[in-house]
């Protein structure tokens, strides 16, 4: 079993909620299903989650819904705690570079504040 959760910025904000929020309710509702799978199931399907390559331990949760293709990025703490950083429609075949660079600096100042604490 996987926990997943939502990194959140100093100011408290959460990339990943703003980004659901701007979802329609059916977009969220997948995004929320295939979330669910990442936590219960032990083997996910490569179709939904994948380890990113050259990423520093980046992992994409993969959403198709219809036409629309949506990303979520984010990083394992420890072996089963799932955090993800940021959330983006996908328009081309490549995860856009920012987005990736995006998640790592994420990821990086996460670890900064774990260790603080």
């Amino acid at each position: 079993m996987r926990t997943v959760n939502f990194y959140r910025l100093l100011n408290g904000n959460s990339p990943i909620e703003e980004f659901l929020d701007s979802l329609t309710g059916k977009q969220a509702q997948k995004v929320l299903w295939v979330l669910q799978l990442i936590e219960e199931l032990d083997v996910i399907p490569r179709q939904y989650f994948k380890k990113l390559v050259d990423s520093e331990g980046i992992w994409e949760v993969r959403i198709q819904f219809g036409n629309d293709i949506f990303r979520l990025l984010g990083f394992f703490d420890g072996g089963t705690l799932l955090i993800l950083t940021n959330g983006f429609a996908k328009k081309t075949q490549k995860t856009p570079p920012q987005e990736i660079a995006l998640a790592v600096r994420h990821k990086e100042e996460y670890l900064a504040r774990r260790k603080k604490s």
